[in-house]
């Protein structure tokens, strides 16, 4: 018993302070994806997402061209090739939350991997022949990309509601004193905890649940999602199998026990002893519950017999059949929808194929922008097209002033633009509709989208016409119009316009810059 404490100490203790650290490091980077007063964002707020194996095979795949913000992903495969899947038990902030949901949401089964475990490879073979015949769907699946939107799209809108509502309600109806307690404290998480805006996001509620999806299933399995869905963690675990350190059970282990299969939160172990190198996320459970603390591991030669991969033929097979018939249906899906003229990508998007190629759909672009104008596509592009950010003015307006989105953006789907460069990129073009524009469809004066557009020399003017009123009788009436070679498509005009519902304005892709095709 003596030497028990200190060797739970050297295994547990040490794995839950790195996963604590590397989920602090997460939640800073994400509260740090946001406007903080300056158009420069200092922190390498997307470094998760470039570290992601997945991500940078899946978008190198997709968009034929190597990728060199994503080159860092490497250096995450040569470190499995060392130390197996430690990235999923020590690293992962998707695992470390699961860790950390279990007494919330108790398994209903532990112990040796379920008929599941398999799906992951399947779902990878999937992805990563998608992505070579043209389909991007590593969104939806990488770990990092449901984790940063669900929080983005969700939780950071709700928290910003419920404390905001809070302390409103307070400065309104609370005695002074409290007030003069809570106004220190609300401006205290304005600068830490709060997101700079509260924004509404198209699909958020759908994000959410796709988060809370990934917890729930916890009740099924411990660590249900890593051990059977993760296609990150199934590419970790096939390096890991070929990994230099190696779990060994010791020359006096008794098969009987099997304590160590119990506990294996990843059911690495079966019910033979043997372990399956690609399932073990190191998380020392094992080391630490075995009675004879004869269980370890060591960079030596040492070959236990690992239990069987367990992959089908038929299932890999029909794996690549379906990732290579699956493109061709959102090609079917965008071709009509028949709203595409009004999908207004960021200013710096690639062309459309290959910005649907590199795009995560992470969130980090929408979550950044500073009017809430990008917003996750539903069907405007087509099936492929979903949670992609498109900029509907209606909600918000590109800032003229702004290149955060490209900033942030972890594939280059967005590039990064200096300030003078981003105010000549043209995402769109203004048009007026007589039907609904209040001085052509009513008669009444009205210059607002004329007074708020933010180019120098007015990409909107007025001009005088001569009309006749309600009364028969002829009068002078300003009425906008758009310069063609001006209008950059900021959307600015058709977010102010005070028409309710559609404006009298509206910005569609037309004449944009970052391709030929429209």
């Amino acid at each position: 018993m003596a030497d028990e404490a200190p060797r739970k100490i050297k295994a547990n203790f040490w794995r839950r302070l790195v996963q604590i650290l590397f989920l602090a490091l997460f939640l800073f980077l994400f509260r740090k994806t946001d406007y903080g007063g300056t158009d420069e964002i200092p922190y390498a707020v997307n470094v998760f997402f470039r570290f992601d194996p997945l991500a940078a095979a899946a978008s190198i795949l997709a968009g034929k061209t190597i990728i060199g913000l994503m080159l860092p992903a490497l250096a995450l495969v040569l470190a499995t090739v060392v130390l197996g899947r430690f990235f999923c038990g020590w690293v992962c902030p998707m695992g470390t939350l699961l860790d950390g949901a279990r007494k919330v949401i108790p398994a209903r089964k532990t112990g040796p991997a379920g008929r599941y475990r398999t799906l992951k490879y399947y779902l990878l073979a999937i992805v990563l022949t998608s992505a070579l015949f043209g389909l991007q769907l590593v969104g939806y699946l990488d770990p990092f990309s449901i984790l940063t939107r669900g929080l983005a799209l969700t939780a950071d809108p709700a928290l910003h509601h419920s404390v905001t509502s809070i302390f409103e309600a307070l400065y309104k109806g609370g005695p002074g004193w409290l007030t003069d307690i809570s106004e220190p404290v609300y401006k205290a998480l304005v600068n830490t905890l709060l997101p700079y805006k509260g924004g509404v996001f198209h699909l958020g509620v759908t994000a959410g649940l796709i988060l809370i999806v990934v917890f729930a299933l916890e009740r099924i399995e411990r660590r249900f999602w890593c051990r059977n869905l993760c296609p990150l963690g199934a590419m970790l675990g096939l390096v890991a199998r070929f990994g230099l350190l190696k779990w060994y059970p010791g020359k006096a282990c008794d098969k009987k026990c099997m304590k160590c299969a119990e506990v294996c939160r990843m059911g690495a172990i079966d019910d033979e002893g043997r372990i399956s190198p690609e399932a073990c996320n190191l998380c020392l459970d094992c080391v630490d519950e075995c009675d004879k603390k004869i269980i370890g591991f060591k960079f030596k030669r040492v070959k236990p017999k690992p239990a069987p991969l367990g992959i089908s033929r038929r299932g890999f097979v029909g794996s690549l059949a379906a990732g290579a018939v699956l493109p061709a249906l959102p090609a079917v899906s965008a071709a009509s929808s028949g709203t595409s003229h009004l999908l207004i990508r960021p200013p710096g998007s690639l062309p459309e194929k290959e910005f649907l190629a590199r795009c995560l759909r992470c969130g980090e672009c929408m979550k950044v922008c500073i009017k809430n104008a990008l917003q996750p596509s539903v069907f405007q592009a087509g099936l492929e097209g979903v949670f992609t950010p498109a900029v509907v003015p209606r909600i918000g307006y590109c800032e003229y002033n702004c290149t955060l989105c490209g900033q942030v953006c972890p594939t280059g789907a967005i590039t990064r633009l200096a300030g003078p460069e981003k105010k000549l990129v043209v995402i769109g073009r203004a048009a007026f509709d007589p039907s609904i524009c209040v001085p052509y469809a009513r008669g009444i004066p009205c210059f607002v989208c004329e007074e708020m557009c933010p180019l120098p020399d007015k990409a909107i003017q007025l001009k005088s016409e001569t009309i006749k009123g309600p009364d028969g009788t002829e009068m002078e009436i300003e009425r906008p119009y758009v310069l063609d070679h001006l209008c950059i498509g900021c959307g600015t005009c058709e977010h102010v316009c005070p028409v309710e519902g559609p404006a009298g304005v509206r910005v569609s892709r037309e004449g944009e810059s970052r391709s030929e095709e429209f």
